[in-house]
């Protein structure tokens, strides 16, 4: 597995040869560069450490300084360890890492936090209907999410129940997602579909040999 970190920029639309408009994600892939490599004689496994997107100085602790400077570059906000690099991507300390990884027309695999939303009840998170009749003095049970099942058995609610609670802010992993576009000049790829996050977020593209 080969892959890169980048920033959402946003969603657009892209025609196809039978004219029908396909939904896709512009992803800003890099460049990001190699700050690290982990071997197994040293560290117990192999792997590539890249980092990306610069960071004052001011906001940058004294032993990540050091660590960057090692490499040769500014600090960076987001760093990520990739497993393996496939044969023929194998990358060097120092090396810069850019969107001529991917091909157009594979697949690739974006790793994201969804948006956050708080604290939301059953209706919005599960999709649950409510009480919906607002006629028999149900004036406050119209987004509630009515009984829970517990009576003198099993005396409990079950675990995994679906109630209110947290929503959003998690890690997704969209699989599958086929290159649809590439712009070298910009670090730029366009992937067909949705991809989790805001614009503006980071994510993990990641690809499989």
């Amino acid at each position: 597995m080969s892959g890169i970190i980048g920033k959402k920029i946003g969603m657009t639309g892209i025609f196809d040869e039978n004219g029908k408009n396909m939904p896709c994600t512009v992803i800003e892939a890099g460049p990001c560069v190699v700050t690290q490599v982990k071997t197994k004689e040293v560290d117990g496994y192999e792997a590539i450490q890249l980092s990306y997107d610069d960071r004052k100085d001011k906001h940058t602790t004294k032993a990540m300084k050091g660590h960057f400077q090692k490499a040769g570059v500014t600090p960076k906000k987001v760093i990520k360890e990739f497993t393996r690099f496939e044969v023929g991507h194998q990358k060097k300390f120092g090396d810069v890492v850019d969107v001529s990884v991917f091909i157009e027309g594979e697949f690739i695999d974006v790793v994201g936090t969804t948006k956050g939303k708080g604290f939301q009840g059953v209706v919005k998170r599960h999709g649950f209907k409510g009480v919906g009749d607002a006629t028999h003095g149900q004036h406050n049970r119209l987004r509630a999410p009515g009984s829970i099942g517990a009576s003198s058995w099993p005396s409990r609610v079950f675990k995994g129940m679906r109630m209110a609670g947290h929503m959003g802010n998690t890690r997704v992993k969209m699989i599958n997602l086929k290159v649809l576009k590439i712009y070298p000049e910009k670090n730029i790829i366009v992937v067909k579909g949705s991809v989790p996050g805001p614009n503006g977020s980071y994510v993990i593209v990641e690809r499989w040999s």
